[in-house]
Order: C-alpha cells, then structure tokens, then sequence
C-alpha cells in the first residue's frame, strides 16, 4: 500500500505508528504529536498533505519519506530503511528547505494587517479550543457553531494547540479568509475573516492618501462590497464593485466579468479578485475600452482593477 497526500494521518499512523518517527524527524515542529490525545485529534482532521503545511514543508517530500520507510516492510525486516529520515529521529530538517518554507507561511513577528487591527470589538468573536484539544475533545462543531453565530461582516478569533491548517479548504469554502499568528509551539491564534473583508479596506485606505491616487496614479476607488457570483454593492460610495472569480472553472470567470462590467455606473470600478492573472481577458479589455491595474498578492491572489478608460 502506498501512501498518499491525501490519506489521513490517523489512517497512516494505523498502518505502522512507527511512521511517526519519520514524520517528526522530518518535521521537529511538529513534537506536539508525541502526545496521544493531539494525535488522535490531529489524526482525524488532518491529511498528510495538510501535516506537512503545519510544518512548512513540501508535501511531496513527506509523502516520499514515509513510503521509504514503509518500503522496509517487504524487505524481511520491520525497521525503515537507514536512508529515511526514521533512522535518525533527533536530526534537525534541512534548513534551507524547511525553515524557509515555514518563514513564508507564517511570520510570527509580524503585525495585525490594517483590515484587522482596526476592527470594532463588537465584529470579533473569541474562541478558544485549546482545552478541548489537550483532552480529546473534538472542537469541530463548537468551531462551526461559532462560525454561525457570526454576525454579519464579524470575525473569528480561535485559539488552537496546532495549526488548525484543515479548517483552512472548510472555511474557505464558506467565505472565510484567514491570517495566522504563532504565540507560542502549542498557542496559535487564526483570525477567519469575511473574503474581500482585506481589499475594501486597502481600497479605503488608498482612498484617503494624499492626492487620492493609487501606485499607479490612477483615481482608485473610495469604497467596496463584496461579491460572489454577480457583483453587489453595499457600501454608501458605491464606486467599486468586487467580483471574487476564485475557484470558477473556464470561461466561467470571464463571463461573469464581462457581464459585471455592462452594468458598471459612471465613475464605478470592477475588482475581479482571481487565483491568477487573466490573460485571456486583458486583449478583450483593450477592444472594448478599458483600463486595468493588476496587482498580485501572496498566497495565489491576483487583484484586477477595471474602469472605463474615458472615465480616467
């Protein structure tokens, strides 16, 4: 049997739990998993691909190990192989391939980003799953109860043992974007916040520089709404419109922008949110007159701002 990204990790574990020696020599971070109760918790949420995002590694490179090691089941011998990484537990990882992984995905030391560390109090939503986490506890529906109670444009808050990288495809699959903090080797702290929440903030902040103008030195938009499968708006200005296109199959994503874009007012501009620059779009943008800026972001996000060109 060969392992896969996809495979949970307690099916792994219950295949050889000598397989978590492999694990933890090539993800040290991860030691929390020594403890039974994390393990079983983790072990349920948690696909081997998603354990090595926790640890900021290459999620091919785990899978690798971990075959390797149980490769040594057909060899006559129950030991993994003296080449696999299980050979030597307390080895450190290579630190050019993991610590620089595990410094992109989470910057301990960074501060709240704008959209966060001005919200209301009465938008954030504390939770804290720790206790349950230390004792068995599954926090899968208190998390989503909480996700339910949210009131409209709130915030949750939720403090975990581990990085809780498996609520990240579920909540995001509701909506929901997140930033991460690490406080401690068992404290993390993720913010699930409503998508599009970021660029109506960043618009209103160009918005209110000097001179109203963006990096590229066009009239930006003051305000924004979000909006999923036809654009809406709710906020007073009413000048920028967020199409999020993430996730849309082709030609899908074009379409829908095409379509926004005939029912853009006089002085509004279109926020196509996409996974990736949209080629196919730009050439069809310059025949029928409009002008774009493109700015892309972390985390695979492309922000297409789109405006009439007589309106500049």
């Amino acid at each position: 049997m060969v392992i896969k990204a996809s495979d949970r990790l307690i099916e792994v574990l219950a295949r050889d739990e000598r397989v978590l020696e492999v694990i933890l020599a090539t993800t040290p971070s991860l030691k929390g998993l020594r403890n039974p109760v994390t393990r079983k918790v983790m072990g349920r949420l948690a696909t081997v691909e998603q354990v090595a995002r926790m640890a900021g590694l290459e999620p091919d490179l785990l899978v690798r190990r971990i075959n390797a090691a149980l490769a040594g089941e057909g060899s006559g011998t129950r030991e993994p192989k003296p080449a696999t990484a299980a050979a030597a537990p307390d080895r450190e990882p290579e630190p050019p391939e993991i610590s620089k992984q595990e410094s992109e995905m989470i910057d301990t030391g960074a501060s709240l980003p704008a959209h966060l560390a001005g919200l209301a109090p009465e938008r954030l939503f504390d939770l804290d799953v720790r206790e349950d986490l230390r004792n068995g506890r599954e926090p899968f529906s208190h998390i989503m109860a909480a996700k339910a109670a949210l009131p409209e444009g709130g915030v949750l808050r939720l403090r975990a043992t581990f990085e809780p990288v498996p609520l990240y495809a579920v909540l995001g699959k509701q909506g929901f974007d997140h930033w991460t903090e690490r406080l401690a080797e068992d404290d993390w702290r993720v913010w699930f916040y409503p998508r599009g929440m970021a660029d109506v903030a960043d618009a209103a902040s160009t918005a209110s520089a000097p001179g109203g103008a963006d990096a590229a030195g066009s009239a930006p938009p003051r305000s924004a709404s979000a909006g999923e499968a036809t654009p809406t708006s709710a906020e007073a200005d009413n000048d920028l419109v967020i199409l999020d296109v993430r996730g849309l199959e082709p030609p899908e994503p074009m379409v829908r922008t095409l379509a926004a874009l005939e029912t853009l007012g006089a002085g509004q501009t279109l926020l196509q949110i996409n996974a990736r620059i949209p080629h196919f779009l730009l050439p069809r943008l310059d025949k029928l007159g409009y002008a774009y800026d493109i700015r892309e972001q972390a985390e695979g996000i492309v922000r297409v701002f789109i405006r009439r060109r007589d309106a500049e």
